[in-house]
């Protein structure tokens, strides 16, 4: 039976209540993990302040990834309380709304390098920081999407920076697999999240993956989360470097064929 039991967490990217990174900390808190959160912008802070309150989780804190400051401070917040880490999940995300209409070819340089700071470099120097206090090992989950392997319209530089961010994923498993870290990806399917919002067509997008996946439905944030507890529990002990799909089997379609 899979169970995180005394196990300290540490979850990057909550948005609110129907975020992935919410969802993984809920289900990973009731496998019996000590789970802290992170929040970007004030805006965020009541909102995600009051969620951890009513699940009893013992931290929410701050943190901009663009700032090395901010990623610091939160793993010294999280040391002083823990002392370690078991694992960690990076569920941030962002592209200007700009770069996710439009051409590809019109992305401008300023629109690249934010996307790819904040979606692909940020997983590098989260791991740069919470490595030290994993020293008895433990893990680390990305969320990527199907957009890093294949073209989806209106996802645009997101794309890419996925891509990159599966990349990031490999040399890190490569590289802190000797301290038994393991390093892994979940490439879930769209799912209704703030985040989602902001790709034009995500309605139409949902529906058409429900009619093409094998499972012929799309899935829920529980199936990621659920898939993200098995990745940094020792149920998956021997995996690592891999990029996971939860998408009812939407990546191994070629064509529809039905009518």
């Amino acid at each position: 039976m899979l169970s995180l039991s005394g196990r300290v967490g540490l979850i990057f990217g909550v948005a609110n209540q129907r975020s992935i990174a919410w969802a993984a900390a809920e289900k990973t808190a009731e496998y019996g993990a000590s789970v802290a959160v992170t929040y970007q912008g004030d805006r965020l802070a009541r909102t995600v302040d009051a969620l951890a309150k009513e699940s009893n989780l013992p931290l929410a804190l701050p943190c901009d990834v663009t700032r090395d400051e901010d990623i610091d401070g939160v793993f010294e917040s999280v040391s002083e309380r823990f002392g370690r880490i078991d694992f960690i999940v990076h569920s941030v995300a962002f592209a200007p709304k700009e770069a996710l209409t439009g051409r590809f070819t019109e992305t401008s340089r300023t629109q690249f390098q934010e996307t790819m700071d904040i979606s692909a470099y940020s997983l590098v120097k989260i791991a740069q920081r919470g490595a030290p206090l994993m020293s008895s090992g433990g893990a680390i989950v990305a969320m990527s999407y199907i957009g890093a392997e294949r073209v989806i319209p209106n996802y645009n530089v997101m794309g890419p920076a996925k891509a990159a961010l599966e990349a990031n994923i490999r040399y890190l498993a490569h590289e802190l697999g000797p301290a038994k870290i393991r390093v892994n990806a979940v490439s879930a399917g769209p799912v209704r999240t703030l985040a989602a919002a902001g790709i034009p067509g995500f309605r139409t997008m949902l529906s058409k993956t429900a009619e093409v996946t094998p499972l012929r439905r799309n899935i829920t944030t529980d199936e990621v989360a659920q898939s993200i507890a098995f990745l940094v529990s020792d149920m998956s002990s021997g995996i690592t470097g891999e990029i996971i799909h939860v998408d009812a089997g939407f990546h191994i379609q070629g064509a529809s064929l039905s009518s």
